[in-house]
Order: C-alpha cells, then sequence, then structure tokens
C-alpha cells in the first residue's frame, strides 16, 4: 500500500475550471481517490524566501458535481518543500512569469517531485521544443522578420501564423496564398506580441482533425482526435472543437516511438502531442489537456496511469 502523499497543485483558481474537461481536477480527484491529502493554490502566492519557496496553500476536497466541485480550507502560508508532490497545472501563457515560477519550484525539486520537471519545462518550450524533430513536422518558420515571413509565404502560399508564446489557440490565423491581410497581421503581431512569431505550412488535413495524443513517461496511453468547428480554423475543445474517438495511425506510433524517449529523459511524466496529418504541430509539456474527453470516449484512465508513476517514483526517490 502506497503511503499518503502531501499533493499541492498550482494552478488556475480552481472555482474557474470547466470539470467536465479539466485535466487538473482529474487528476486532483485520482490522488483523492487514493487517499492522498490535496492542496490548491495560485501562482501568484509563490514566494522566495532566502532560497526556500513558500505559497499561501489551502486543503481541498473535491466532488465530480457540477457547481459543487470544490471545498477550500484556510489558507495558511506554507514551506513548498514539506509537500511531496507538486502539480505546475497553471495556463500558459509562456511569459517571464511563468519562467520565474519554473526558477522557484526548481529550488525544491526533485525531493518534492515536480510534475513535469520544472527546469526542464523552462528549457523546452512548446513551440521550440517541437523543432528538434524536423521531419516529423510541417515547415516552419520562427521569426520576427517581415523579410523572412515573407520569403516564407512566398515558397508555401498558404500558411497559419500564431504567437510563439500562446496557448488554447489563441491568435492563430490562416493566410493564404497573395491574402491581403499579412501586412495588417504582421502589424497587429508587431504591436502585441515582442517575441517571435510562429509561421507554419498549412496543413488541410486539418479539416479532418487535430489529433491530440498523450503520453505518460514518454509512452502513448491514449488519444482523441479534435475536429474543428466548420467556421473555424482551430480544434482545441476550448475554440468549439469537438472531441471524437480515434486510434494511431502507424505514422502516429512512429513519431510517439522517436520522441517519447526524449520526454522520458527530461522528467515529462505528462506530455499531449498535436498531431494533423502525419506531422507534428506542438508539444504541450506545461499544463496539457484531454484526459477527461480521453476516458469519456474510450474508456482510458490516464490519470491514473499518471499517479501510477508518480507513486513508483516516489518510491524510488524514497530509497535513494
Amino acid at each position: 500500500m502506497v503511503k499518503p502523499l502531501k499533493v499541492a497543485f498550482q494552478m488556475d483558481h480552481i472555482a474557474s475550471v470547466n470539470i467536465a474537461g479539466d485535466s487538473s481536477f482529474a487528476l486532483m480527484l485520482e490522488a483523492q481517490n487514493r487517499g492522498h491529502q490535496l492542496y490548491h493554490y495560485t501562482v501568484d502566492t509563490l514566494a522566495m524566501e532566502n532560497g526556500e519557496v513558500f505559497a499561501t496553500v489551502e486543503t481541498v476536497i473535491v466532488r465530480d458535481e457540477v457547481g459543487n466541485h470544490f471545498e477550500l480550507g484556510e489558507p495558511v502560508r506554507t514551506n513548498l518543500a514539506e509537500m511531496d508532490v507538486i502539480h505546475m497545472r497553471q495556463d500558459p501563457p509562456f511569459d517571464m512569469g511563468y519562467i520565474s515560477a519554473t526558477h522557484m519550484l526548481e529550488r525544491i525539486h526533485p525531493k518534492t517531485l515536480v510534475v513535469n520537471d520544472p527546469a526542464q519545462v523552462r528549457n523546452a518550450p512548446e513551440k521550440i521544443f517541437v523543432t528538434e524533430f524536423p521531419d516529423l513536422m510541417p515547415p516552419t518558420l520562427i521569426t520576427r522578420s517581415e523579410d523572412e515571413l515573407r520569403r516564407f509565404k512566398e515558397k508555401h502560399g498558404d500558411i497559419v501564423m500564431k504567437p510563439l508564446y500562446g496557448n488554447g489557440g489563441a491568435a492563430i490565423f490562416r493566410l493564404r496564398e497573395k491574402d491581403q491581410n499579412f501586412g495588417s497581421l504582421m502589424g497587429l503581431f508587431g504591436e502585441i506580441f515582442r517575441e517571435p512569431w510562429v509561421a507554419q505550412k498549412f496543413l488541410p488535413d486539418v479539416k479532418d482533425g487535430d489529433k491530440r495524443i498523450i503520453l505518460v513517461d514518454g509512452e502513448p496511453v491514449g488519444a482523441i482526435n479534435r475536429i474543428p468547428a466548420e467556421d473555424d480554423l482551430r480544434s482545441n475543445m476550448v475554440q468549439g472543437g469537438q472531441a471524437q474517438k480515434t486510434v494511431l495511425t502507424e505514422r502516429e506510433k512512429e513519431i510517439c516511438d522517436r520522441i517519447g524517449p526524449y520526454f522520458k529523459e527530461r522528467g515529462f511524466i505528462f506530455v499531449g502531442i498535436d498531431v494533423i496529418g502525419g506531422f507534428i504541430t506542438e508539444i504541450n509539456n506545461t499544463s496539457p489537456t484531454g484526459i477527461r474527453a480521453i476516458q469519456r470516449l474510450d474508456g482510458i484512465d490516464i490519470a491514473a496511469l499518471i499517479w501510477d508513476n508518480i507513486e513508483t517514483k516516489k518510491a524510488a526517490l524514497a530509497k535513494s
């Protein structure tokens, strides 16, 4: 029998989550079912004093009931080194605030097991990490240069542009060949985003879905196909995409075989990859989603698989 663990979730406030699709909530339910003690805090309460990391945490009880899904205890300033496990689950954007949080949590990992490894998350931004596998991805450019973007667009014609550190399908635009919106979009992105942008060759297969594949400790364990609405490019479920049951193709299995060992080596316990037409478009290692939809459609309990892995790692750390 596994010793009960003290488990904290660093996340957007639990009052704001949609429990029908929220992976953090699924992980919390599974931890509670296993007898672990749950704590909740938001990233804005993080503090580091003389090298020690604190947050204002609240005990939390979760229930799979819409409108009655949580109950919080009194807030207490707590040394996070007292926790056995911390799930870093606040939503991006991957900005300096996010990066600062990884620096703080790095101070207590791995004695307090942070999921995913904060230093590795910081060193592998999602839309840059995928470029380590150029033969598995569509033609991709990362730049702020209008000349570079024009050259890329002339070469590939139909492209997609998005912010390098965006999330949830926000600010994704398709630009067709000879699209007159190119100059305006360049100006808009230049005013809003200081960082480079991502341009990718448009994949027509997106109409057939954007497949989210979940890997646990480098092994593929489940997937859903997300179909965009007829009037939208984006297939993210928060943007109206519809989840469908699916299976992995041989190409998708090949992709997982190639990249899975990299995830395991870097301490990425929970990762979601996005695949369109046999090409990876993104690697999600910050706060991946999809496990509740996969359980609903396919019956695979990925939250349980993640907790099996965490408990095994904690047992190994206790012996070392």
